[in-house]
């Protein structure tokens, strides 16, 4: 087959397009998203009335994972960032195509997450049931609004992303304060003193889905060729994003527990800040939450599209997945622009929020996972990391997954399922292709 006359066959990539102010609002852009609005109900759903601690118990864990993206970072800023960091570690083989899309994968489906989200809360407004198709429709219609204000170029989408992040950062800031002010400062309804039940399964479980709301610091990875400095700047963006979502995970988390009882957060689990912000702001509350959550999740996608649609285009320039224009105009980047937004969609059409959520966290794990050892292994001297540190963050990971696995399996094996025939496809696909690519060569 030949190439469309009009097609590029290679990525673009604009180096200084991108400052670390920018960097440091796409990466808070992805993580304060659906990490909060979402998957608050989750997390209190596995964890009870500890859900606030879970949040920062997932911050000590990404804290000793990031250990090991600040040095790759550092030591070789790229577009690709995981999929470099894993050809760097593992070479150009069926290790690095694997453990790079599993993270493309855990990236869309956070997008499908995030967007299932803007959906679930624009609804509170009108009288439409959660359960609605409207619900997938609205979220369909933002990833289609994401993929536009992409292919305008970094520049919009840097300058989308930082006034999106001040918005919304300003505004859970005041939600947290206003339902903290509310509660009296008290971190515990009175409904909820009473819930004792709490197992330690069930808090790791709620680990591995709060570590799913700090994971958006490695989209920042994907941009490294693109930051001003990225020597230094990549590092610098992921430990600012980190504690930027820290503090306001902590707040916002202990504003909800303050404000609903634990039985009302489970209920409304998929909107659970649109009614902890009632208590705090009355009538206007719904509204004001609804306005924060449509801010948040639209930009969060935006940046999240720009980040994973670039590390897929590495992966191609890089021959270690398939590319087909499919008769499409334009660059590499536009064409997985179009791949990566037309998965989202399909996931976010036949996928609840708790099963994109699940399956999300088992496979960043996987890949978190690969990428610590990769760097223990081979590159642990070449980029002076800490052996201790690599160690701790492995055993972290192996725990949260381990827990995390075992608990959905008592209760949910479809994601279980869904899971491993994922894995199995990604692993015989690229076996079969990358074959077929050395005997071509």
């Amino acid at each position: 087959m030949k190439d469309h006359q009009n097609t590029i066959r290679t990525s673009r990539y604009k180096a200084n397009s991108i400052t670390l102010v920018g960097a440091v609002s796409l990466g808070t852009g992805v993580m304060i998203g659906a990490g909060i609005l979402a998957l608050t109900g989750q997390i209190a759903e596995l964890a009870g009335t500890l859900f606030p601690l879970a949040f920062l118990a997932a911050a000590v864990v990404t804290g000793f994972s990031a250990y090991s993206y600040v040095k790759l970072s550092n030591a070789y800023p790229s577009a690709g960032g995981i999929a470099m960091f894993l050809q760097k570690a593992y070479g150009k083989g069926i290790m690095t195509a694997v453990g790079a899309l599993l993270m493309y994968f855990s990236m869309v489906i956070n997008q499908s997450l995030v967007a299932k989200t803007f959906g679930t809360y624009t609804v509170q407004l009108f009288d439409v049931n959660p359960d609605s198709f409207i619900v997938p429709s609205l979220a369909v219609g933002l990833l289609f609004f994401a993929f536009l204000l992409n292919i305008s170029g970094n520049r919009m989408i840097g300058l989308f992303a930082l006034i999106t992040a001040f918005i919304k950062i300003g505004a859970i800031v005041l939600f947290a304060i206003g339902g903290l002010w509310v509660a009296d400062f008290s971190f515990l309804n009175d409904a909820n003193a009473a819930q004792t039940e709490i197992t330690a399964s069930g808090f790791i479980s709620a680990m591995a889905l709060a570590i799913l709301a700090y994971k958006g610091f490695t989209t920042i990875t994907n941009s490294g060729s693109e930051i001003v400095d990225p020597h230094r700047n990549v590092g610098r963006a992921i430990i600012i994003s980190i504690a930027i979502c820290v503090a306001i995970y902590t707040m916002v988390s202990l504003a909800v527990s303050g404000n609903l009882s634990l039985n009302e957060i489970i209920q409304a689990k998929d909107y659970a800040l649109a009614q902890a912000a009632k208590p705090a702001f009355g009538d206007y509350g719904l509204w004001f939450t609804v306005i924060l959550a449509i801010i948040a999740t639209a930009s969060g996608v935006i940046a999240s599209i720009f980040a994973v649609s670039r590390m897929l285009a590495m992966l191609t320039d890089m021959k270690l997945v398939p590319h087909s224009h499919f008769g499409m105009p334009g660059t590499i980047q536009n064409h997985t622009l179009v791949y990566t937004v037309v998965l989202a969609m399909f996931l976010t059409i036949f996928f609840d929020l708790t099963r994109i959520a699940s399956l999300g966290a088992i496979f960043y794990l996987l890949m978190d996972i690969a990428v610590h050892w990769g760097v223990l292994r081979h590159l642990r001297k070449e980029i002076n990391a800490n052996a201790g540190i690599l160690i701790t963050a492995i055993i972290f990971d192996v725990i949260v997954l381990a827990t995390f696995i075992s608990v959905k399996a008592s209760t949910d094996m479809i994601v279980i399922y869904a899971a491993i025939t994922g894995i199995f496809i990604v692993y015989i696909g690229e076996r079969f292709f990358l074959r077929k690519e050395n005997t071509t060569n």
